[in-house]
């Protein structure tokens, strides 16, 4: 796309000029971010020096294409919840089951959710919806108002227009929305639900600060600070209606059991919960095979089918079965031996231990020992989606030096409607770490008349 190569060659002409050689801007810029919390684990969220671009284009691409899939995912979770044998093949833990089965007193399914897209120039993929325990939307906003002000996007800004995208405000408003949903009339107090870190700041310190700028009562909670007496949930002696969950239902029944003051609360209908505990089902890889099932979806509309196809890639859980490929019957464990460079294993949750298999990446026998493993845990077989990649800016021991980047941008979603979007930068393959992963401000850009 050349408006947007065009685009990157200029900004980094202008890294690259007599002006910006001295770097002290740079380090301006990591003190800020270190001000202003944006920051994880005492590591700064952002080594780029460079936003991340979209056109206009692509931006509204992204939005249509991200609020219909959101609206298939939907239709496909109520679909799950009404059939015990589309549950069974979600392959949810027993618990995980019983909190699916409760109802969270609102409408929509997520609240708020977060999509992880593969954009090039005009295709896009969505590689993972996380409908669970959302993150990066306070970040992405902070790093956008720091970028987009700084020396060199400021000169860069003579030429472009550059919109930001932010996400706070409009998630404060699905909260509020989704809290009326559930009964709530007064004004809520709200509760951030994560486990304390020992050292460092967090995301969640942002979001408690502007709540309370906004003018609610806001405080950071630990599942173990919560009691349930009197059909109240509160945490000392800040009683709660409203939860904002940080805390992913994998993380939480590691450590507690059904029995627990919050899902007590959340079962008698006494704290609104953003997102529900139905929200993992959006969150697991099967979803995705069940939405490339045309069998489950030939009542869909129309335009959700063709989202779907479009921009899901085909995906079915590992089974010794058989099955549908692009209007094909397969035997599904032959296909994914037989095409190993086209394919790649995802365990069915994230926050497993689990590793992915890349095809392209094993020869023959560790692929065969790879499919053992997909056999014996839940997996998915997904088709492969070559991840998009650009050069970024960034200081390497005092000096300027471009790295070749791995990216993926995620659109905020809050009751359906995407608003905003941040993006994810990685150095190694699309299963490595990468030491120089992080966050990138995501502007939409246009050239000035």
């Amino acid at each position: 796309m050349s408006q947007l190569n065009d685009a990157i060659t200029r900004y980094h002409k202008i890294l690259e000029s007599e002006t910006y050689r001295d770097l002290s801007w740079v380090k301006t810029i990591q003190e800020r971010m270190e001000a202003e919390n944006l920051s994880s684990g005492g590591r700064l969220i952002c080594p780029f020096l460079r936003p991340n671009f979209v056109t206009q284009r692509q931006y509204d691409n992204l939005v249509k294409a991200g609020e219909m899939l959101i609206s298939a995912l939907d239709r496909m979770l109520q679909t799950v919840l009404a059939s015990p044998q589309l549950m069974a093949r979600m392959e949810l833990l027993p618990a995980e089951k019983m909190l699916a089965a409760i109802d969270p007193g609102y409408q929509v399914p997520e609240v708020s959710s977060k999509l992880d897209l593969q954009i090039h120039n005009g295709s896009l993929h969505l590689m993972q919806v996380n409908a669970d325990s959302p993150t990066g939307m306070a970040y992405a906003e902070g790093l956008s108002d720091l970028f987009y002000d700084c020396p060199p996007v400021k000169e860069f800004r003579r030429k472009y227009t550059l919109t930001r995208t932010g996400g706070k405000k409009p998630f404060l408003g699905a909260l509020l929305k989704a809290y009326k949903q559930f009964g709530g009339k007064e004004k809520p107090n709200i509760a951030i639900l994560e486990f304390r870190q020992a050292t460092g700041k967090s995301e969640y310190e942002l979001f408690r600060d502007f709540f309370r700028k906004e003018g609610y009562q806001s405080e950071i909670v630990s599942p173990e600070q919560l009691e349930y007496r009197n059909g109240v949930l509160k945490a000392g002696n800040f009683n709660i209606d409203l939860i904002y969950r940080r805390i992913s239902i994998q993380e939480f029944l590691m450590r507690f059991d059904l029995s627990h003051p919050l899902v007590q609360a959340y079962r008698d209908r006494s704290v609104c919960m953003v997102n529900s505990f139905r929200s993992e089902l959006a969150h697991k890889k099967a979803m995705f095979a069940l939405l490339t099932d045309e069998s489950l979806t030939a009542k869909f509309p129309a335009a959700e089918r063709k989202a779907i196809r479009d921009h899901v890639p085909w995906t079915r859980l590992v089974t010794n079965t058989r099955t549908t490929h692009h209007d094909q019957t397969i035997e599904l464990l032959d296909f994914i031996h037989q095409n190993r460079e086209t394919l790649v294993l995802k365990p069915n949750d994230d926050y497993s231990d689990q590793h992915s298999f890349f095809g392209w990446e094993n020869d023959q026998a560790s692929w065969e020992r790879a499919v053992r493993q997909a056999m014996r845990t839940p997996y998915v077989v997904q088709e492969r989606v070559e991840p998009v990649r650009y050069l970024f800016p960034m200081v390497s021991y005092g000096h300027l030096e471009f790295k070749e980047m791995h990216v993926d941008v995620h659109p905020q979603a809050f009751l359906g409607k995407v608003s905003g979007c941040s993006s994810w930068l990685s150095s190694a393959g699309a299963g490595g770490f990468s030491t120089s992963a992080g966050m990138a401000p995501t502007f939409i850009i246009d050239a000035k008349a």
